[in-house]
């Protein structure tokens, strides 16, 4: 049989293109970080104008709830309290979206399912520093790229040293050892 595409049979699956780890894919950019291809710069720019116009579209919402409140003439010490809560949320959303491109969360640290599971209420309330910090990491890179860069690369190599001390004859290896120390 000839290796023309056309007469291969389709039911036989095709050779994998390493036996290494394989990148971990991203939200919205798949594993087309690794190269910067398959439009990964439109993906970038798509992502950063994508999460800018929802961020601001939040905003939006969000004034029709303050203009709700002064409807309701519920006082300004309590309009300003909404707008700093807002301000403090968004800002602690913003925060650990960040640290999320950055590094991973620490086992029973900070980033802890506990921790998480009462954070949660402050990031949903400060959406839009999440989507800020999606806006603004996507100018910069794919967000979390560096992180599962860095980790992809690490895989890599162990992947590579295991692979190096493997080959070769073992029984070759053993002999030359016996060789040095006698």
């Amino acid at each position: 049989m000839d290796d023309d595409p056309q007469t291969k049979p389709h039911d036989q699956p095709e050779p994998a293109a390493s036996d290494g780890p394989q990148p971990e894919p991203l939200r919205f950019f798949g594993t087309t970080w690794v190269h910067h291809d398959g439009g990964y710069a439109l993906r970038r720019a798509g992502v950063a104008v994508g999460a800018l116009a929802a961020a601001a579209a939040g905003a939006f919402v969000l004034r029709f709830g303050f203009q709700g409140l002064s409807i309701a003439k519920v006082g300004t010490f309590v309009g300003l309290l909404v707008v700093v809560a807002f301000a403090v949320c968004s800002a602690l959303a913003f925060r650990k979206t960040w640290e999320g491109f950055i590094r991973r969360p620490e086992p029973g640290g900070r980033g802890s399912d506990a921790a998480a599971g009462s954070a949660q209420g402050i990031l949903l309330i400060g959406f839009i520093g999440t989507l800020l910090a999606y806006c603004v990491r996507a100018l910069i890179e794919a967000p979390g790229e560096k992180l599962h860069r860095a980790e992809y690369e690490r895989a890599r190599e162990q992947h590579t040293r295991r692979r190096g001390t493997r080959t070769g004859n073992p029984a070759a290896r053993a002999a030359a050892k016996k060789r040095k120390r006698g």
